[in-house]
């Protein structure tokens, strides 16, 4: 029997950066979060267990075309200011639900765009965000580096730096020499160790060599919650990291393969334009596909 005193929280769950269900990372939207406060919200994220956890609070149309969609994002551990499946994931639902092909989200690190088309004959819909420009932050010594992620030297690539860049979260990339060497990135506590005395939120590791030929780079994000299957944001960081250091061209599209050590693969779009000394037009795409409605209680 339902107890009728608990409030019923509906929500969604997205796979994103895949137009596949159970592929890609999952999201769970809860669709109307007003009136729940942050320790509710972060004991939510807790019990769906996944990446991250996302709350739209509705407003009024006019405050909603005015500042965008306000919508809070939490890991299992922590809030966050900006991550890019979330707002890729909750910016599709809002475009599904409402049939707007460009969203504002309202996020903790400001207004961000994500613009829809729609495919030919299809349902489907690709969804493209633009992240603030990047602030370029330190190059990291590759021998500290290899010593907190268990790498050896030389499997870390000698003409690219390993160079933290930040879209709203700062990620520090690196740049590996092949697969084996991206699965062999561990453990976290030791890579948190590191992280904590530098400026990097999270280590993202790449490398050329792909199981995917169309892939430019195959990916790895350890987290304190695990691998994450994909990870926006510090694509971000990537595309803006290739373009500032010449791997992209000015116009080029690059698809990044991530979460198959996870069984979770991912595929996200990136560009990014140099402009003398800086990176400008930062963009991370995807297809999103919604696999299940439900209510939690409280």
């Amino acid at each position: 029997m339902t107890d009728t005193t608990r409030r019923r929280l509906p929500y969604v769950l997205m796979d994103v950066f895949t137009d596949r269900p159970l592929e890609g990372n999952q999201l769970a939207i809860f669709t109307d979060a007003r009136g729940l406060s942050t320790e509710q919200m972060q004991a939510i994220a807790r019990e769906t267990n996944l990446s991250e956890t996302t709350f739209i609070f509705p407003r009024d149309i006019e405050d909603d075309h005015r500042a965008g969609t306000l919508v809070r994002i939490f890991t299992v551990q922590e809030e966050l200011p900006f991550a890019g499946h979330p707002t890729l994931g909750t910016a599709y639902f809002l475009h599904r639900f409402g049939g707007s092909d460009e969203i504002w989200l309202d996020l903790k690190v400001g207004k961000i765009p994500v613009h829809f088309r729609r495919d030919d004959n299809s349902e489907k819909s690709f969804g493209e965000m633009r992240q603030r420009d990047p602030e370029v932050g330190a190059v990291h010594n590759k021998e500290e580096v290899a010593r907190a992620t268990g790498l050896a030297l030389d499997e870390i690539v000698p003409h690219l730096p390993v160079q933290t860049f930040s879209t709203g979260m700062p990620f520090t990339i690196v740049p590996v020499t092949s697969l084996a060497a991206i699965r062999k990135a561990g453990p976290w506590n030791r890579m948190a160790e590191y992280l904590e005395r530098s400026n990097g939120k999270f280590f993202y590791f790449i490398t050329a060599e792909t199981e995917d030929p169309k892939a430019k780079f195959h990916a790895r994000m350890p987290f304190y919650n695990g691998d994450d299957p994909a990870t926006g944001s510090a694509a971000g960081c990537c595309a803006a990291w290739m373009a500032m250091h010449g791997v992209i061209d000015r116009s080029e599209q690059a698809m990044i393969e991530q979460g198959l050590e996870v069984h979770r693969p991912s595929r996200i779009y990136v560009r990014a334009e140099k402009s003398g000394d800086k990176v400008i037009n930062v963009h991370v795409g995807g297809y999103c596909v919604e696999v299940a409605q439900g209510e939690l209680w409280i």
